[in-house]
């Protein structure tokens, strides 16, 4: 399908153009998360506005409608109170908690919710497919900022990661880096 369409006869060029936002870079941990992330986004720019209703709109309807998103202040200064999604208004809730720093909780009211490790925009491809593959692993026992500090930090190395695209972290196979040992 062919997201421009042409103008109508006698309107303007521009007015007749509709775009269509990319996919969102979304992994969901498969089945129920048990860790303390349910994946990750790697949104496209730092304008919750024209991200979110995109990651709303490919998340699965049957669990519900998004009510609204808890978001860190330190990733998101400038968001917005409110963002339109398709067919509805999202609440946008900011926190100065550390532990959304670097996350997103996507609320459902009382169907279910969501929290995603948000991956920085300018993050570099290899490192963010890696946070994209451990943050849905369902073993991973790693909150959102300890999770990107652990791969910006280089501490996975390249005992974790294969050359070249990598299997990435695999919690079940491996010790908790905050655990005894």
């Amino acid at each position: 399908m062919n997201a421009i369409t042409e103008p109508a006869e006698g309107t303007a060029p521009d007015e007749g153009r509709s775009y269509r936002m990319p996919l969102p870079r979304l992994r969901l941990t498969p089945g129920v998360s048990h860790g303390p992330l349910d994946g990750a986004w790697w949104p496209r720019c730092a304008e919750l506005e024209l991200e979110l209703p995109a990651l709303v709109g490919s998340l699965d309807p049957s669990v519900g409608t998004v009510t609204h998103v808890t978001v860190g202040t330190a990733t998101w200064p400038d968001a917005p109170q409110e963002v339109m999604a398709p067919g509805h208004v999202i609440e946008v809730v900011l926190t100065d908690l550390a532990a959304e720093v670097h996350a997103i909780t996507v609320d459902c009211g009382t169907v279910g919710r969501w929290e995603l490790l948000v991956i920085p925009p300018d993050e570099p491809a290899g490192a963010a497919t890696r946070l994209l593959t451990a943050a849905a692993d369902p073993g991973n026992p790693l909150s959102a900022p300890r999770l990107l500090a652990l791969v910006e930090s280089g501490l996975d190395g390249q005992d974790t990661w294969e050359s070249e695209g990598g299997s990435g972290l695999r919690f079940s196979e491996r010790p908790d880096p905050d655990g005894p040992g």
